[in-house]
């Protein structure tokens, strides 16, 4: 804007531009004397010349995002989830609770070892058996042989041998369903005094009796050479489980919430230690 000049002299014009500059602008940066010398390069292989990738229409393609979120699951899929969810959120009785300590796997590995080596014998096998046992009592007249020492399979069965203390050892399934099947077990064999141990898979217990899955097995003979091995793994159970037993019945499961509500739970015991913090200063 253009300001008047007071005592000019005659002659002279009564205005001159302003060096201010408007108002809501700022004035221009002063010119660097001399601008700082630029790094060198360093000298770059022709070869493995970097290219900087361009998304735009017809140019290199965006990067694949996982796409897991907006799948739309099949219905077993979603509960299975959402019941592995909500069995980590609600409070579990200590009878239920005790199935998710299972044996480490070490031990697990050393006991179904052992077990493979009881396996029963197949259909096939049994038939051939008894064909042999069969020609030779038709040929010499010699007796059959014992039944070869193999592992016992089905709840109601072991049941039974645990309440005539025939079982030395019991192994339950963890994810055994309904788990009504199996919740009394543990204490019926505390109270018979038969070792027992909770591992992981009713499948893999399936496979040891040829069936896809199986609720529990029980041994009830052992051969001289595996009694060592046995007595190893008889040990481990009961350090593990029946000396564990009263302190287990204690012991509730589940309560464990999600990041977010553990996240709130956080910041309000930070509030509420500030407030105090606060009243006692």
């Amino acid at each position: 804007p253009l300001q008047p000049l007071t005592g000019a002299p005659p002659g002279v014009g009564r205005h001159r531009r302003s060096t201010m500059p408007p108002k809501g602008k700022k004035a221009a940066p002063v010119p660097v004397a001399a601008k700082k010398a630029a790094p060198a390069k360093e000298p770059t292989n022709p070869l493995f010349e970097k290219r900087a990738k361009v998304f735009g229409i017809g140019q290199a393609l965006p990067p694949r995002k996982p796409l897991n979120r907006y799948v739309k699951w099949p219905k077993y899929v979603r509960l299975q989830r959402q019941r592995s969810v909500l069995l980590q959120r609600l409070k579990v009785p200590p009878a239920i609770a005790q199935f998710s300590r299972t044996l480490d796997k070490n031990l697990s590995g050393n006991l179904f070892k052992l077990l493979d080596k009881y396996k029963p014998e197949t259909k096939a096998e049994k038939k051939e058996r008894l064909v042999e046992v069969a020609k030779s009592e038709a040929a010499g007249g010699a007796q059959a042989g014992k039944k070869p020492v193999v592992v016992k399979f089905g709840i109601n069965h072991i049941t039974y041998l645990v309440e005539q203390g025939k079982a030395q050892l019991v192994v339950i399934a963890h994810d055994v369903d309904p788990i009504e099947l199996v919740v009394w077990l543990p204490a019926l064999c505390r109270k018979m005094g038969v070792p027992y141990c909770i591992v992981k898979g009713k499948s893999r217990l399936g496979s040891v009796v040829h069936h896809k899955t199986a609720t529990a097995l029980a041994l009830t003979a052992i051969k001289p050479e595996d009694k060592l091995e046995f007595g190893k793994i008889v040990e481990s159970c009961n350090a593990n489980f029946t000396d564990r037993y009263a302190e287990n019945m204690r012991k509730w499961g589940g309560g464990i919430m999600g990041v977010k509500s553990q996240a709130r739970a956080k910041a309000v015991e930070k509030m509420i230690a500030k407030e105090k913090r606060n009243r006692l200063a």
